[in-house]
């Protein structure tokens, strides 16, 4: 079974917008306006960090991650995942595109290719996340505002049935 995204699924996190590649590559734009970045809303790369870890640890160590472990481990691990998703995060939130440096894309598609993502592993991922925001102590408003691009994403990448 295919991926559930239309064919024109790239975005920034600050608002969507049509892109002329195919790809699926996400990323966020420093604003213009005075309204800061959600790389500066979550405390830039210290709290990005704490985020990322807290996550990973829900991943290891909390029943609430067991599926998503799982695909870690049948993956690249979760050590490896820990650097990747904070390369990712920190531009695709408006900080250092350090994962576009690095492998010189942003298309979380080809990223997860090799991962069976079904509805179930989604809504684990989206779950360690909710949890991951509230320990680390983002405001409702700023949780809002990631989650809602975390689910577009997580919605994308289901691949399996």
């Amino acid at each position: 079974m295919g991926s559930a995204a239309s064919s024109d699924s790239s975005f920034a996190v600050q608002s969507e917008h049509a892109d002329s590649s195919s790809g699926t590559r996400f990323h966020a734009r420093r604003s213009a306006s005075a309204e800061p970045v959600l790389y500066d809303l979550v405390g830039g790369e210290e709290g990005l960090r704490n985020l990322i870890e807290t996550f990973y640890d829900i991943i290891e160590f909390e029943p609430e991650g067991r599926v998503l472990l799982v695909l870690h481990l049948r993956g690249h691990g979760v050590a490896h995942s820990r650097i990747e998703q904070f390369n990712f995060l920190s531009g695709f939130f408006g900080g250092p595109s350090l994962y576009v440096q690095k492998y010189g894309h942003s298309d979380v598609r080809q990223m997860h290719e090799h991962v069976e993502i079904n509805a179930e592993a989604k809504d684990a991922w989206l779950n360690c996340m909710s949890i991951a925001i509230d320990r680390v102590g983002l405001s409702a408003d700023v949780k809002a505002r990631l989650m809602a691009p975390f689910t577009r994403v997580a919605t994308m990448l289901v691949n399996r049935d």
